[in-house]
């Protein structure tokens, strides 16, 4: 797909994600329209897209408020929704605000698409904390969902939104299943976002961070994969109406995360400790996801080596962590 002049919607696109894929279909030539409530403490950084070309403009607006975005919305040939909150520990205190971010805002959203353009190519980034503790591994489409948290729960129903409006309303939808994307832009001054986050911090400041446990085992995603995921969704019409899990890399332990880390980074050190147990609570163990059929569906596959993803990372906030501490 020639992506020059196509007139694209990302809504959190001043978001980790969001901005990363901004920036790429700029470089492409899209005609990119971001919507982004800017709710810094949701991962909105202005900093993301600092320094962003002609082609991109931005909307400061809900995904629900009709009024403010339906022209952009209306106009668009493809929407990349990927708008959302996503801090667990967030919807546990706060799971009235979780379900309004993540589950009503999404509906608001999708009754907009449905009304003013059905035939737009639409990306939904979903998640895969709503499968829970894993039955077996790796965990493909099919295992049973059983969400640890609020956030999950709010997740699988604004994909389930997504999903049934493919098959009712003849939406050209597709639903990713992301696991621990990381890289450039990514939200570090705590951990709302992900757990790599304050690592990352840690090392650049060459303090040390905790590791809880070290046995479980994640699989990660670096951004760029990521983006040709989306791209490659995007560009697929076979992959509408489905939900796909997302991987990369090849899954490792916390453990050994860490010590990647520091041996990329060449500073820096961590220390183990027992998994605090709010957080145990919702911890889902082990996770690796079996994604072969968005690999067989769109053609995909990861490129970023898990230490030189983190070398890059490591790199962009050495030189930008005032914008993002």
């Amino acid at each position: 797909m020639t992506w020059r002049n196509v007139p694209v919607v990302v809504t959190g696109g001043m978001g980790f994600i969001g901005s990363n894929l901004v920036l790429h279909l700029a470089g492409l030539g899209a005609r990119v329209t971001v919507i982004d409530r800017m709710l810094a403490q949701y991962g909105a950084n202005p900093f993301n897209l600092s320094g962003a070309p002609g082609n991109v403009q931005l909307i400061e607006a809900d995904i629900g408020a009709e009024s403010a975005i339906a022209d952009s919305v209306g106009g668009a040939a493809v929407i990349f929704n990927l708008a959302g909150q996503t801090s667990h520990m967030d919807s546990m205190l706060q799971p009235l605000e979780d379900l309004r971010l993540n589950q009503e805002a999404n509906l608001r959203f999708l009754e907009l698409v449905r009304r003013t353009n059905p035939q737009a190519r639409l990306i939904y980034s979903s998640t895969r904390q709503f499968y829970g503790p894993p039955r077996y591994l790796p965990v493909d489409e099919a295992h049973p969902i059983a969400s640890p948290d609020i956030n999950g729960i709010h997740k699988y129903a604004a994909e389930s939104y997504h999903l049934l409006y493919a098959r009712v309303y003849g939406l050209r939808a597709t639903a990713l299943r992301l696991t621990n994307v990381f890289g450039p832009r990514m939200r570090i001054r705590d951990a709302k976002q992900t757990f790599l986050g304050v690592w990352i911090r840690h090392v650049i400041e060459n303090g040390r961070f905790e590791v809880w446990g070290g046995t479980q085992k994640r699989d990660f995603t670096y951004i760029a994969d990521l983006i040709s995921a989306l791209l490659a969704a995007a560009e697929q019409d076979g992959t509408i109406g489905q939900a796909y899990n997302v991987g990369g890399c090849p899954p490792v332990t916390l453990l050994d995360l860490a010590k990647t880390m520091v041996r990329v980074a060449g500073n820096g050190g961590y220390d183990v400790r027992e998994f605090p147990a709010e957080r145990k609570k919702i911890d889902i163990g082990d996770y690796v996801a079996n994604d072969s059929a968005f690999r067989k569906a769109a053609g995909w596959k990861p490129k970023t080596d898990l230490a030189d993803g983190l070398a890059e990372t490591i790199a962009f906030y050495r030189q930008h962590a005032a914008h993002y501490i």
